[in-house]
């Protein structure tokens, strides 16, 4: 399965930035498409589309990275600073291949392409803006998850 294909191909069909990374995911997390989407709708363009705050691929990915690695018990302090740990991780190497950004407005004036930091991009061809991001996303979380 190439899950940044098939987030970029979400993305084409309408999908937000959070709903495409999440989408590409669904095969790993416990609920079915229409609860993905829906837990993730609000969270595209800057939340809510105000492109003010983070980037909805980045968004997305925390919630995949939260999905499976749940902090579920509030009592669980490890379990806490483990999730934390985790989505820390991802927003850095996030922001290492878009130049410390992870705002939503900021990379859209940026208006980042498809590089060395962005291989499954390269890859597919992808030149717009928020595509790059999306599978950037989605290739970090893969990477996260193998390691």
């Amino acid at each position: 399965m190439d899950r940044c294909a098939t987030a970029y191909a979400l993305h084409k069909e309408g999908f937000n930035c959070a709903q495409s990374v999440v989408g590409a995911f669904l095969d790993k997390l416990n609920v079915t498409k229409e609860q993905a989407m829906a837990m993730a709708g609000g969270f595209g363009g800057g939340i809510g589309g105000s492109h003010e705050e983070v980037c909805g691929a980045v968004s997305g990915a925390v919630l995949v990275l939260s999905l499976l690695n749940p902090h579920t018990d509030g009592a669980d302090t490890a379990g806490k600073v483990h999730t934390y740990g985790v989505t820390k991780e991802f927003r850095a190497r996030f922001a290492d291949a878009f130049g410390g950004l992870t705002r939503c407005g900021d990379l859209l004036k940026a208006r980042p392409s498809a590089g060395e930091k962005t291989p499954a991009a390269a890859r597919l061809g992808i030149t717009a803006h928020c595509d790059v991001m999306i599978v950037t996303a989605v290739e970090i979380v893969e990477a996260m998850l193998v390691e």
